[in-house]
């Protein structure tokens, strides 16, 4: 287990830490929040973080990549769900290159705001109040931007920047929400590190492990028949509840699989579910094909192709035992991000250290976590080869929803924690 003891920093840590411009920290994330970044539509945010960066006094570099070539060449492209024809990196770095290398990551794209009438606040407004910033992404995950912005900013202002014995790292991506095209992009031009912090919401706890997800299409046949003669026909709809109802026996078999306690804590850390039906064309009409698109999860230690794999077998096996599927067989498609799992292990140098330079910060040591969903934090492991964990302000129930707000306390914790930490790593002592 790793040890829970507060780290003693070292005096550039603690002056780096001490650093952090508060005031700027909450005028960099009101900045972020008002420059609109739906998914696929990155560019002016791209160009905002470039120029903060910088501002700063970090060597600042673009990468752009080409997404339809990427679609058809990269054999781990982590699929999309929104169209795009750019995909902006924006780089920073700090310190000396060539010795140890942190990575520090956010990214900048956030999905849309949904019904406008469910807000209270201006959802492009970054407007500051009852110690929160409100706004779109402001949870997911432009405070975490923020934060590693002011990180950087502190590292500067105190000094430690000129001595680094290596190189920090930061890299803002675009198109995490729909698989994480922008992270793979960045890896495949050499942003890796010998360690990487995203700065996703997990209400300052440090997750170093997470499950993932595919999007899934079933396209299931029925016969038509007068509704006045439905029993002549085959509900398409009847047809789809038999291959949920084998999606059920399938996730409670996998949830019930589970030994790690980091996973089983989560309670149904690999859900699976059907989120959008269409189906029919007319009310007095046995519906003869419906259309389902749903979510099923990817075990820690599985791949996107191991969960493809075995979604297809329940498919087609709940089919085999169905006798009008066994001769009319659904059709699975698979749409979207494809989200692998991820992990490091719990006494890895990475989450030992963090957390006790924050048990130091926060005054509190933060627990070590697993959670339910995708990450960028898979393509850095699997693909970058670099051990990542994930830590930063807000919590997650509070992204993607309307009046969606992150605290500036925890903004400026993080940053705090993120500058002494990656001092105490880098500094020529260490």
């Amino acid at each position: 287990m790793a040890d829970r003891g507060a780290t003693v920093l070292t005096p550039a840590a603690a002056r780096a830490g001490a650093a952090v411009d508060d005031a700027r920290a909450v005028e960099d994330l009101v900045r972020l929040v008002r420059t609109p970044s739906v998914t696929g539509d990155e560019r002016a945010v791209q160009d905002l973080a470039a120029a903060m960066l910088a501002d700063i006094g970090c060597r600042v570099e673009r990468i752009e990549t080409d997404p339809a070539a990427f679609a058809a060449t990269d054999p781990e492209w982590p699929g999309a769900e929104m169209p795009r024809t750019e995909l902006p990196v924006v780089v920073g770095r700090l310190g000396r290159p060539g010795g140890r290398r942190i990575l520090l990551v956010g990214h900048t794209d956030v999905v849309p705001i949904g019904d406008p009438a469910r807000w209270t606040v201006d959802p492009w407004g970054g407007d500051v109040s009852d110690g929160q910033v409100w706004g779109r992404g402001a949870a997911d995950m432009k405070g975490g931007c923020a934060s590693i912005l002011a990180a950087a900013r502190a590292i500067v202002a105190s000094g430690a920047a000129d001595v680094l014995a290596g190189e920090l790292v930061i890299a803002f991506v675009p198109s995490e929400e729909d698989g994480g095209q922008g992270m793979l992009a960045a890896i495949r031009a050499g942003i890796t590190a010998d360690m990487a912090v995203i700065t996703e919401p997990t209400d300052l706890d440090i997750v170093i492990a997470h499950a993932g997800a595919l999007t899934f299409r079933l396209t299931v046949p029925g016969r038509a028949a007068h509704a006045s003669m439905r029993r002549d026909g085959v509900s398409a709809l009847d047809n789809l509840m038999t291959l949920i109802r084998a999606l059920e026996v399938d996730e409670a078999a996998r949830n019930a699989a589970e030994t790690d306690p980091l996973m089983t804590a989560l309670g149904l850390p690999y859900p699976t579910m059907v989120g959008m039906v269409r189906g029919g064309d007319w009310a007095s009409t046995v519906m003869d094909r419906v259309v389902a698109d749903g979510r099923y999860g990817v075990a820690l230690g599985e791949t996107w192709r191991d969960a493809e794999a075995r979604l297809r077998r329940v498919i087609a096996g709940a089919a085999a035992a169905d006798p009008f599927l066994r001769d009319h067989p659904p059709a699975i498609e698979f749409l979207g991000g494809k989200f692998s799992s991820a992990r490091v292990p719990a006494d890895h140098h990475l989450p030992t250290s963090l957390r006790g330079v924050a048990s130091t910060t926060l005054g509190r040591t933060p627990d070590l976590l697993g959670e339910p969903y995708g990450a960028d934090m898979r393509l850095l492991v699997n693909e970058g080869r670099t051990p990542t964990v994930i830590f930063g302000p807000g919590h997650v129930k509070r992204a993607h929803i309307a009046d969606e707000g992150v605290p500036v306390a925890d903004v400026t914790a993080c940053a705090r924690t993120l500058a002494a930490w990656v001092v105490s790593e880098l500094s020529p002592a260490g």
